[in-house]
């Protein structure tokens, strides 16, 4: 039986066991779950890898989180090796109201598998496990193993154990399976990540409320002068401006159309794209800021007082290019100067991450684009993206002679992060197979 017939073959066992993952409610953060559901999908994805013939085991990580690591050598000499990275936690649900379906449980709507992780990074894990089953004995490449268990938490976890532990994981190739295609059946390799800066931004304006009728006018309160110190965070074209930081990149691979940058992200024709740039120039090649979240009174239950404190919650992605720890206190020496009317601003950085730009143009790198284009009938493409990866960065600077490709089920479709967020089992099955082809021409030195 050929690989493809082999993977198809698969599919209704990836489906039930991708229902099985999505079930657990793996969020790294004990405030929100209990801490009990990432150890369950640890140990779920150590059980599956080891029926795959790997000896794996649980590592602790600096923050309190387990990766599963492995191997399964193939006894040939001097066969290369190749490490699989994917990680079992995943993002909070956010509001439950907002789900076509239950986020925790695996469903099917208009052909598509819809859950939390089911994506990002779940479906990533099962594209892993066909591609190893539909190879079965026949893999000639040395395997390692790494199944992160923080990663959507930015805790930095595996980003401290690699560097500590980097016999366990060398390699000659790295497939980080946490990135996706063009579109549902158009295949790419990301070759670029931008980084990421997250801080909590505190204003003081008041040792108290004070009521609105006697007091609103001469007195600052905190909620507004938060809103003008965002303000300041980008121009009237939508342009993230924090000083200090460059904002006039281009980017110099595959366009993203306009009209598609508005399919993908679901927005009407007529929705104002910001940004002076092309979307790939604002998307891949200059800082973005995004205010993710604002304590203050909500409007239910809200009085006629002045506002005393208020915090906002940010994300700053950055290009590769652009150091992350200059970055951060950038935009904190930003917001603090954009304090109004003698308003106290103090800026608390909760997580860093470095940007990433992939070396390309090795065997690897060609092997895998010769397997995508077997498995999809058409070439592969070279991508950004938009997300942050903070280990990848670890992983280059550990392993530097090492080839790291940036692959997976993940595409716009996928709304990963988001409510509904879903994966096209089309994908799934496309990438194992890509995956298998790489997996067996690689290791013969026929790719």
């Amino acid at each position: 039986m050929d690989l493809r017939s082999r993977v198809e073959e698969l599919m209704p066992r990836a489906r039930d066991e991708l229902a099985d993952l999505v079930a657990l409610r793996s969020v790294a953060d004990p405030r929100q779950f209990p801490p009990e559901e990432c150890h369950r999908a640890a140990i779920w994805v150590a059980d599956a890898f080891t029926e795959a013939g790997f000896a794996t085991d649980l590592a602790d990580t600096p923050d309190g989180s387990q990766a599963v690591v492995g191997s399964r050598p193939c006894g040939r000499e001097g066969a290369p090796t190749v490490l699989l990275y994917a990680h079992y936690d995943v993002q909070p649900p956010l509001a439950d109201d907002e789900w076509r379906t239950p986020p925790f449980r695996l469903t099917e709507v208009d052909g598509r598998w819809y859950g939390r992780g089911a994506a990002d990074c779940k479906g990533n894990i099962l594209m892993h496990l066909t591609a190893l089953r539909a190879l079965g004995d026949d893999v000639p490449v040395d395997l390692k193993l790494v199944v992160e268990g923080s990663e959507e938490q930015g805790t930095g976890g595996l980003e401290a154990f690699v560097p500590e532990h980097a016999e366990l994981l060398r390699a000659d190739a790295i497939l980080v399976g946490d990135t996706g295609n063009v579109a549902v059946g158009y295949p790419a390799v990301t070759v670029s990540l931008r980084g990421m800066v997250n801080v909590v931004v505190h204003v003081e304006a008041l040792p108290s409320e004070l009521h609105s009728g006697m007091f609103g006018g001469p007195a600052p309160d905190a909620l507004a002068a938060l809103v003008t110190v965002l303000a300041t965070l980008r121009d009237d074209d939508g342009d993230t401006t924090v000083h200090g930081l460059p904002g006039d990149g281009r980017w110099s691979g595959a366009p993203y159309p306009a009209a598609q940058f508005r399919a993908d992200a679901g927005l009407s024709p007529g929705t104002v794209l910001l940004g002076s740039g092309e979307v790939a120039d604002t998307l891949w090649a200059r800082p973005a800021v995004t205010v993710l979240g604002i304590d203050c009174p909500p409007v239910v239950g809200s009085t006629a007082a002045l506002v005393p404190r208020a915090r906002a919650r940010l994300n700053l992605r950055i290009p590769p290019g652009v150091d992350p720890y200059h970055a951060a206190c950038a935009l904190s020496e930003h917001l603090m100067a954009a304090a109004p009317w003698g308003v106290d601003v103090s800026v608390e950085t909760e997580a860093i991450g470095e940007p990433f730009r992939a070396a390309t143009g090795g065997p690897a790198h060609q092997a895998m684009g010769q397997a995508m284009e077997t498995a999809y009938g058409r070439p592969a493409s070279q991508l950004g993206q938009g997300g942050s990866i903070p280990l990848c960065t670890v992983l280059a600077e550990t392993y530097p002679d090492a080839e790291i490709l940036l692959i997976g089920v993940e595409e716009p479709q996928a709304r990963i992060h988001a409510p509904n967020e879903s994966v096209a089992p089309r994908e799934i099955a496309h990438m194992a197979l890509a995956e298998a082809l790489f997996l067996r021409d690689y290791g013969t030195g026929s790719g």
